[in-house]
Formats: C-alpha cells, structure tokens, sequence
C-alpha cells in the first residue's frame, strides 16, 4: 500500500530529499512505496513467474540505488525507472535462454506453461488467454504492447524507454494487436 506521504511528494521532492545525507535513505523508502507496485507489474507481465518478477523487481530498486546520485534528470524519473526495469526483464530472459540453450520460442512456451500453473495474473479465462496471446509476441514488441496497453503510457514515454522512434513504435504496437487479434480469434 502507498504511504500518502509518497504519493504527495512529487518526483521532484523525492529527489531532492534524497540528495540530502539526513534524508536519503527514507526518500528511497518514499520511491519504493511510490513505484513499487506498477515495476512489479511491468516485470510480471514479461517473466510471467512471480518468484521471478519479485527478484527482479528487488534487483530493479537495487541499480536505482546504486545509480539515483548520478541521475541527471534528462528523463522524467519514472520512465528512467522504467527503463531499468525492463533492461532487467529482457537479460534476465536473454540469460535463460542462454542458460538452458532455448530459442525464443521455447523460453515463451515454458512461460505460457508457467500461466498454467501459476495464480492467474487476473484470475479471468479472458485474462489469460490474453496473457498467452502476448506470449507469442517478439520481446520488445510484447514490452511496447504492455506499455501501451496496460501501463497507459504515452508513445513519446515508451519512446525515452525504450530508445525506439515513435513511429516505429506505433507501428510496433499495430502490429502487436493485429498478432492478438488473430491469436484470440484462432484459440
């Protein structure tokens, strides 16, 4: 649940409280709390495993630490959040398929397998079935549909994440619900 203090504080008054010595360590407390709950989100959507979204989620606030005091600000802070939260996403997938010698499309199969046997991310047989069309997704185009679609970001957003022209995203996410569409319509 978010303290209210964090949701009052803006972006801004969290990072300057955490430039402060005295303050650092509860504003970060502050910006977990703030953000927590939507990176969770945004992880588990791509690693489907809630072990595993958790740890990455841990991992995630763990380079924000690190990294917060050379933060610069030429981003909005949450969509430099973002941003290492789906680095992590996609190394953590590209070190499985690594690890296990899989191909794309077997790493995708075990994670569809995974929504089979994991509490449903919604619960609802729509959702799931949903969650297994994005499965047949290309990585980044799976990562501009959630973005899109679940986060309600702006393509300019997803644009500063992700390092892609917004042409090309929306061409991307396009693409994206033509794949679900036919998916949904076949299964």
């Amino acid at each position: 649940m978010e303290s209210t203090e964090s949701v009052a504080l803006s972006d801004q008054e969290l990072l300057s409280r955490f430039a402060q010595e005295a303050s650092r360590a509860y504003a970060f407390n502050l910006l977990v709390r703030k953000y927590q709950q939507r990176v969770y989100w945004h992880i588990r959507k791509m690693v489907i495993d809630h072990d595993d979204a958790d740890d990455l989620t841990q991992e995630t606030f763990l380079k924000i630490w690190q990294h917060l005091p050379s933060f610069r600000g030429d981003a909005q802070l949450y969509t430099w959040i973002y941003r290492i939260a789906t680095n992590e996403c996609l190394s953590f997938l590209k070190k499985k398929r690594k690890r296990f010698f899989l191909p794309i499309v077997d790493v995708e199969h075990e994670l569809r397998g995974k929504l089979d046997t994991q509490e449903h991310i919604d619960g609802e047989a729509i959702q799931l079935h949903l969650q297994k069309a994005l499965l047949t997704l290309p990585e980044k185009q799976r990562l501009v549909f959630n973005m899109k679609y679940f986060d309600d970001l702006k393509y300019e957003e997803i644009s500063e994440i992700l390092g892609t022209s917004v042409g090309a995203l929306k061409a991307s996410y396009h693409l994206a619900v033509k794949k679900i569409e036919n998916f949904m319509n076949q299964h």
